[in-house]
């Protein structure tokens, strides 16, 4: 009598449905990590870049250039721009989720028949090309827009003058007012629908017992709504805050030199300046102030689960 060694088919089953994931992001985000990493302690060459490792005779040879991320710390351009950049990404995020959660809010309240209506009306955008929405807010925010016209004749201009938003009354167009704008509007559909689609989850039946038990629909809202929903709060900032980081077409187009970030810093390094090494150390950077704060948050967050 013989005994199979053969795993059971659930085994390989379960194998590949978690190996196929993990191969999908070592292809398409560790392998070019790893590439942008090594092109950060080399040296730039006349066209390319030299390789790390070297052998001559018989002799191999390990040259790791730290210098640029020396640099880095020390130059004011990196650090105010790294800033700037988590800055406005912050704002975007804010305004996004201010903007964002009472529409996916009425989304998930609506009738079942309408939703998905309003969940193509929040797609729509994405039907015509991301340059074109930008180029459309261009000639909206430029003197003689119909929006840059309607803010100016409601006076909001000298607010946002006053605010610091934009420099002069009147012009709206490369300042931080337009980049803002032009975030918000882009990455507005990344924040509602993680969170209509953790409310219209929600089971209605705990805003009825705290009804009864004498909750305002307000206290229901914060005390009941807003707790249930902090995982899509927290999912779609994350799916706004981190692209926002590293955004460069709209603030090439909508803001100006006072919203340098760190995309364009990136650009300059690539492509004006061809230093692959100083932009691949910048882009590293970046990833990795992305990354780990993102990874103990999800640590803690695991932690407190488990708590419960």
């Amino acid at each position: 009598m013989s005994l199979s060694l053969r795993k059971p088919s659930w085994w390989r089953g379960r194998t590949v449905v978690i190996g196929i994931p993990y191969a999908w992001l070592f292809l398409f985000f560790l392998a070019p990590f790893l590439i942008v990493l090594r092109f950060s302690v080399s040296e730039m060459g006349v066209i390319t870049v030299q390789d790390v490792m070297t052998v001559t005779d018989g002799v191999v040879k390990l040259a790791i250039k730290y210098s640029n991320y020396v640099f880095i710390t020390s130059d004011d351009l990196y650090y105010k721009a790294y800033l700037s950049s988590v800055k406005y990404a912050g704002i975007t995020t804010l305004c996004c989720l201010f903007i964002g959660y009472p529409f996916a809010y009425f989304m998930a309240r609506a009738k079942a028949s309408i939703q998905p209506t309003l969940l193509m009306l929040v797609m729509l955008p994405f039907w015509t090309s991301f340059l074109l929405r930008v180029y459309a807010w261009k000639g909206l925010l430029e003197e003689g827009g119909w929006v840059a016209e309607g803010l100016t004749h409601l006076g909001v201009d000298r607010l946002l003058a006053a605010a610091g938003m934009i420099e002069v009354p009147g012009i709206l167009l490369h300042t931080p007012f337009s980049l803002v704008v032009g975030m918000t509007y882009t990455y507005l559909p990344f924040m509602i629908l993680p969170l209509y689609a953790n409310l219209s989850k929600m089971d209605l039946r705990l805003l009825e017992a705290a009804a009864d038990l004498g909750a305002s629909p307000w206290v229901a809202f914060w005390k009941v709504t807003v707790p249930l929903s902090k995982a899509g709060i927290i999912a779609g900032s994350m799916l706004v805050f981190i692209p926002c980081i590293g955004e460069y077409v709209t603030p090439e187009l909508l803001g100006g030199p006072q919203t340098l970030m760190i995309g364009r810093v990136l650009w300059d390094e690539f492509f004006s300046n061809n230093d692959w090494p100083m932009a691949s150390s910048v882009a590293v950077v970046l990833v990795v102030l992305i990354v780990i704060p993102l990874a103990i948050f999800n640590k803690y967050q695991a932690e407190a689960q488990e708590r419960r």
